[in-house]
């Protein structure tokens, strides 16, 4: 496991952000290989981590290492959409603080065998909880040529879907493709030339695949909702995401429970009653610095809420 590097994106921000309190509950919904819930309980003393994932190797690894804190935590195997049923059976209602780092960890993509990166080969896999059905052996080989088309579009903005989907169709009667670098070969063939200069031309396909095999942004936006009806008043939420389809689910969500009545706006003073759901506090991008030592966060963005009233 000492391979297991994995630098947290827009580690300091998500912390500060949180205004962590010692003595408080707080939940990391994606624990990953615990870049941010190390930090967040490097900082709790009575308190209480929760932290959740679905990838088994990611909990074996991240148990080891925030045992050593000798602080209170606990992780619980299951995607974030449970969060709900997970804290009802852990008998807590509220909570001062949840965070989502909706990225694809290091070692995940960076580890042949999972099926994630398409720079190495490996067996079309893809899931992130090794217990689920559906892998993206199945999508590739199993779905039809407008459903293709349909999560390559939706989950990929892949402009070149149609003809993608057509070289799978297509190739997949000869075999099955059962290897990443099968379909990567695949997905080059059925670009421009100039397309494969611009990034790498699986990536927005890959992308994709993962999307639907995790159903990743089925369950987002509702599991944002139930993050947030978890929170105490004052309670804060974090949200990386990593491309602009998360980015507009959490985007949507903040600004639905954070605008104000029509009634009241502009008045110096909102009566309680008609205060929104959340007070948006901020938006934040990788420093500069942070660009250069990781290239993954790029792409990053955290958005950060705090509840300032219940929803009725």
């Amino acid at each position: 496991m000492e391979n297991m590097m994995h630098k947290s994106v827009l580690l300091d921000e998500t912390i500060k952000s949180l205004n962590i309190d010692p003595n408080k509950i707080y939940i990391d919904a994606t624990l990953g290989y615990a870049g941010h819930s190390r930090e967040v309980l490097k900082r709790i003393d009575k308190g209480l981590l929760i932290a959740f994932d679905q990838d088994k190797q990611a909990i074996r690894y991240s148990q080891k290492e925030l045992d050593k804190l000798k602080k209170p935590f606990q992780i619980v195997h299951s995607n974030f959409s449970n969060l709900n049923n997970e804290l009802n059976r852990l008998k807590i209602d509220k909570v001062a603080g949840i965070m989502f780092d909706l990225g694809v960890s290091s070692p995940q993509l960076d580890e042949g065998s999972r099926g994630f990166s398409y720079h190495s080969d490996a067996k079309l896999d893809m899931r992130m909880n090794q217990e689920d059905k559906l892998t993206a052996y199945e999508v590739v080989n199993n779905y039809e040529e407008k459903d293709l088309v349909r999560i390559f579009l939706d989950y990929g903005e892949e402009r070149y879907a149609k003809s993608i989907a057509k070289n799978i169709v297509l190739a997949r009667k000869k075999k099955p493709i059962s290897r990443t670098l099968e379909l990567v070969e695949i997905i080059k063939s059925s670009v421009p030339q100039k397309y494969k200069r611009e990034s790498h031309p699986a990536q927005k396909v890959f992308q994709a695949i993962r999307i639907e095999v995790n159903r990743e942004l089925e369950i987002l936006e509702q599991s944002l909702k139930d993050a947030i009806s978890r929170l105490e008043i004052g309670g804060r939420i974090s949200v990386i995401t990593f491309h602009s389809l998360e980015d507009k689910i959490c985007k949507k969500v903040f600004k639905e429970l954070s605008q104000i009545d029509e009634i009241v706006k502009g008045l110096p003073n909102i009566p309680k009653q008609y205060l929104p759901v959340l007070k948006l506090i901020g938006k934040y991008k990788p420093s500069l610095k942070e660009l250069e030592e990781n290239n993954r966060s790029r792409s990053a963005k955290l958005r950060v809420a705090e509840k300032i009233r219940e929803k009725e």
